[in-house]
């Protein structure tokens, strides 16, 4: 696999927490998303239970503090993204509402049946779309949701070189039906499904780099793997700039049955 076409898990720990604590978003995304897909979910109350999984620094779930109940746990396996989340949240006042706690999603500390909601943008990925969704229901109570954002081809067929570089980095990139197909062989009934707007992409995610990697390069100037992930970065912005049309990321949306 060329530099231009690395996972970002072939980088250094430290250096991709450096890199993407620097910007507010560590995917696509925006409140806007956030706030509708929230939307879809039934019943949350002052005492629901929420997991974040993969939660980043943390800028969703704030969004689902501010607009909708229940105390919410943030996980992520970076912590110093658990820092700037519990940071910002004591700044807002969201403190007694929102824990960030430094662990894995694979490895959760919550009861079975315990939670009414599980919430992972742009995360999933790490565990893998099928993986994720029947590891996690055990810890849903029935009637319980998960929602996430997840890598989703457009069209049945794409031009080789995005079809190459998506297989490489996730091979589980899948079409919008195969996915909710998924989701209902989890044991979830498909509740929602829509694709996240290229604004997303471009003004949330991609735009804001460009200051981060100047900075980025100048602090870690002569260091080949910076520079590498730098690279890798900007490699995915072009491409995504020539294929959208193809690919995006999907909000899903399932109820434990």
């Amino acid at each position: 696999m060329s530099n231009e076409n690395k996972s970002i898990h072939e980088f250094d720990f430290n250096l991709i927490c450096e890199y993407f604590s620097a910007i507010e978003r560590q995917g696509p995304g925006s409140a806007e998303m956030t706030v509708k897909a929230l939307s879809f979910i039934e019943n949350l109350n002052n005492e629901s239970r929420i997991a974040d999984l993969g939660c980043g620094t943390g800028s969703q779930t704030i969004t689902l503090a501010q607009h909708g109940p229940g105390q919410i746990t943030a996980i992520d396996l970076f912590p110093a993204f658990i820092d700037h989340l519990n940071q910002h949240a004591e700044k807002l006042k969201l403190h007694d509402r929102i824990r960030g706690v430094a662990g894995s999603m694979d490895n959760l500390p919550f009861q079975e049946a315990s939670l009414d909601l599980i919430w992972s943008e742009g995360a999933i990925y790490n565990i893998g779309f099928e993986k994720g969704l029947k590891y996690w229901k055990k810890f849903l109570k029935t009637g319980g949701y998960v929602a996430v954002t997840e890598a989703s081809w457009f069209t049945g067929s794409r031009p080789a070189e995005i079809e190459k570089f998506w297989m490489d980095a996730y091979p589980e990139i899948d079409t919008i039906p195969n996915k909710v197909a998924c989701i209902l062989e989890s044991g979830y009934m498909p509740v929602a499904a829509f694709i996240l707007p290229e604004y997303c992409w471009t003004k949330n995610f991609y735009l804001p780099q460009a200051a981060a990697q100047r900075n980025f390069l100048e602090k870690h100037k002569g260091n080949a793997t910076a520079e590498s992930l730098i690279r890798n970065e900007m490699h995915e912005a072009r491409l995504y700039d020539k294929y959208k049309a193809f690919y995006g990321y999907v909000f899903y949306i399932g109820k434990k049955i």
